[in-house]
């Protein structure tokens, strides 16, 4: 994998990747700006997250809605890039960014894991936009997310991007079956998504399923580790950890 993905391949491993930028309550909010440089100014990699805007910009934020980032009502998808670009979040002088911005403003200066908040059942546009951005990016990154539709939609349109399958235990989901769940739960979904990494929530680590993988030479990295004893708990069945709240 490293002759095929280079810096990007050897920076799974190290350093940690800061979620959503090394973001604090009183400081730069998370998925701003500020928390990406401040990521880049301690040296760690960077997870952040990706919506489409109503006209089709790809837009860096979490939540489908805009309340708890920014006060606003509605979902991000109904507003255009402009407006959401004015809009405030937390109170401070940050503001949504684009992936266009994000990247330009991060560089070659840390590996930027870009999950992909595909919605089910709309495989398509936002990987296209996401993908035209990326293909003018000198630094190292990879493509993240859940649905392992949008996986297989890159392993077949632009197989030489690096992707990693975030999962979890799914407990409590309510958009798959029973069935669906515990088949995911099992990371069944791996067949469908080819990804090269594993993204792990720690609530399903260590599991046999996980050490299989990474026996088979496929590295796991755990999410959202909030605390030392959580990292120490996991490390030995992982390769690196996505974390916030502390430093890393």
């Amino acid at each position: 994998m490293k002759d095929r993905f280079g810096e990007a391949w050897d920076l799974l491993f190290h350093p940690p990747v800061a979620h959503r930028g090394l973001w604090t309550p009183d400081g730069a909010p998370e998925n701003s700006l500020g928390a990406f440089q401040a990521a880049c100014a301690a040296g760690y990699g960077i997870e952040l997250d990706v919506h489409l805007s109503s006209d089709g910009e790809a837009m860096v934020f979490h939540d489908e809605t805009l309340t708890r980032m920014t006060g606003a009502e509605g979902r991000l998808r109904d507003r255009t890039a402009a407006d959401l670009g004015a809009l405030s979040l937390k109170g401070t002088d940050e503001t949504i960014p684009t992936l266009l911005e994000t990247l330009a403003l991060i560089g070659h200066r840390a590996m930027v894991h870009i999950e992909l908040k595909t919605a089910w059942g709309e495989v398509g546009p936002l990987e296209r936009r996401v993908h035209e951005i990326i293909a003018d990016h000198a630094g190292p990154l990879c493509i993240i997310g859940f649905n392992p539709y949008s996986h297989a939609w890159y392993a077949d349109h632009y197989p030489g991007v690096l992707r990693g399958l975030d999962s979890f235990s799914y407990r409590g989901v309510k958009h798959l079956s029973e069935e669906q769940r515990q088949s995911y739960a099992r990371l069944e979904q791996v067949s469908i998504a080819r990804p090269h990494f594993l993204a792990l929530g720690l609530d399903m680590l260590p599991s046999p399923e996980a050490d299989a993988y990474r026996a088979q030479g496929m590295p796991v990295v755990a999410w959202t580790v909030r605390q030392p004893q959580q990292w120490d708990a996991v490390k030995d069945h992982c390769d690196n950890m996505i974390f916030e709240g502390f430093a890393a």
